[in-house]
């Protein structure tokens, strides 16, 4: 720790005012968080293996120069065994989806935004971060080989198999791995895998943007790890809905930057990896779990069960005696089959065109609105309750949407929301959950983008849209604010907000 101090003190030409110690995970590394007296803060890392602290300042400098969205390293001791880098702060993907895991899967717009933005960057990683690339940096080995996989695979035979009390015969499960080792590693393919892409190695900045960290352990390889590594973590509860549309996500950013098989042959090749995955996860587990005793690798161990059992009911691999063998695993009476989370029927959003009507010459000139061409935009959205009456206009245009939320399923009916509000996670989970306020608001999104998109055009500065039900609690407050951030997110204009009935009122600029 004091050579770290030392470090800093060199880099920054005075000791930090304050020090703090970062939680790790399995990590062998320890984080600091330094700030110096202007509050500006650095985190510093002290490694024990200076080939695996190599790696990541090799890789993050390397990555720095393509402009992918990693930390900066500031400085680095003489032995590489400590090291500086750039703090991006305390919010992980992990963090920002906790609440969907908690919910059984359930996972809200905002939170599945977060994981379409994540996914989507990731090819952009894979792809252009291999590009000039010496792969003879990584740790502990440059490239993903036959002899890795079947590390891999024996790791989860003798940790996993053996203390599940399986029986099997070693011969034949050695002829299926060393099989779906050569598959596995039968096609080339020039990206960088990052091996341990998970939401925890995903940090959010202010506005939601990911930025990638802890990818010292990567090599050369096949991007389908890394997408059934993220999307087949069996804590993440992922639905098969959502997992598909993820999968698409991918697959459409990928074309950006490489040639891509057909979705046909890239699907296949995908299932041997989430296989393989699966098998890796479990072995991780078993070593953890009923070798070190530790409660949370156990607790992991039936949902990642239940992922092969899944996976197992597509028929689809060609190795005979080993998937005999996992689906006798699958029925051992410890891996009693668990409950799969109800799939949410949210669509995302739709967007309108953004035709514009052009007079015909032979119209003549347009005489224009007294309003035109006077400023910004600015929109108000109301929620309200309609024993309450309708918010007034007060800007004087008499204008707007008033929208009638009362024929959505509502959550005040129920005793666990009715003291809280559209704004809090139990209401939003409900109603995306059940999906008749997404349908609902799908066709307020078209309408008003079209409106929004005309008033700017031609200068008008004031829009009201305001959505009423009974108590103007849940679900007009869930529409109003959802709208609001809607608009906000894709005009970029001024957004005030108020609900009413709650006395909230908010401005998004």
């Amino acid at each position: 720790m004091q050579k770290l101090l030392e470090l800093y003190k060199q880099w920054a030409g005075a000791e930090p005012a304050r020090v703090e110690k970062l939680p790790v995970a399995g990590s062998n590394r320890d984080y600091y968080r330094l700030a110096a007296t202007d509050g500006s803060t650095v985190v510093g890392v002290v490694g024990t293996s200076r080939d695996e602290n190599h790696a990541f300042i090799y890789l993050t400098n390397h990555f720095a120069k393509r402009r992918l969205p990693v930390p900066a390293v500031l400085a680095v001791s003489d032995d590489e065994l400590r090291y500086l880098q750039t703090d991006l702060g305390s919010v992980s993907l992990f963090d920002a989806i906790a609440g969907g895991r908690a919910a059984g899967g359930r996972y809200t717009v905002k939170e599945k935004e977060l994981l379409i933005r994540t996914i989507r960057e990731l090819p952009n990683f894979q792809v252009r971060g291999a590009r000039d690339l010496d792969f003879s940096n990584c740790y502990p080995q440059p490239e993903f080989d036959e002899d890795s996989v079947l590390f891999d695979l024996n790791y989860f035979k003798y940790c996993f198999l053996k203390a599940a009390d399986l029986d099997f015969h070693e011969l034949k499960l050695e002829a299926n791995f060393r099989l779906f080792a050569k598959d596995l590693t039968s096609e080339p393919c020039d990206s960088f895998l990052y091996r341990d892409f998970q939401a925890r190695n995903v940090m959010l900045d202010d506005a939601g943007n990911p930025y990638f960290i802890d990818y010292q352990g990567g090599r050369k390889g096949p991007y389908y790890y890394d997408l059934a590594s993220f999307l087949w973590q069996a804590s993440a509860k992922y639905s098969h809905k959502l997992r598909r549309e993820l999968v698409a996500e991918y697959y459409q950013s990928l074309k950006n930057y490489v040639e891509v098989p057909s979705v046909r042959h890239f699907v296949n090749r995908l299932s041997l990896f989430v296989l393989f995955r699966t098998l890796q996860v479990l072995g991780a587990y078993g070593f953890r779990g009923y070798f070190e005793r530790k409660k949370h690798f156990i607790d992991s161990i039936p949902p990642a069960i239940q992922n092969l059992r899944e996976l197992l009911e597509l028929d689809c691999f060609p190795y005979p005696y080993m998937v005999d063998m996992l689906r006798r695993l699958t029925e051992l009476p410890q891996f009693a089959r668990i409950e799969q989370p109800a799939l949410s029927r949210a669509d995302g959003y739709r967007t309108a065109g953004s035709n514009v009507y052009e007079a015909h010459p032979q119209d003549g000139p347009a005489t224009f609105s007294k309003y035109d061409g006077k400023g910004p935009l600015v929109v108000r959205v109301f929620s309200f309750s309609f024993r309450n009456g309708i918010p007034e206009d007060e800007s004087g245009n008499g204008g707007g949407y008033v929208f009638d939320c009362r024929g959505t399923h509502n959550p005040g009916r129920y005793e666990p929301y009715k003291k809280l509000t559209g704004l809090d996670e139990p209401v939003i989970r409900f109603l995306e959950d059940d999906g008749e306020i997404l349908a609902f608001l799908d066709s307020v999104y078209e309408l008003a983008d079209a409106h929004v998109d005309r008033y700017m055009q031609r200068g008008f500065t004031d829009l009201m849209f305001s959505f009423g039900c009974t108590g103007g609690q849940h679900r007009s407050v869930y529409s109003a604010q959802h709208l609001a951030e809607h608009i906000h997110g894709k005009f970029g204009i001024e957004v005030r907000i108020c609900h009413r009935e709650q006395d909230i009122c908010l401005t998004l600029k």
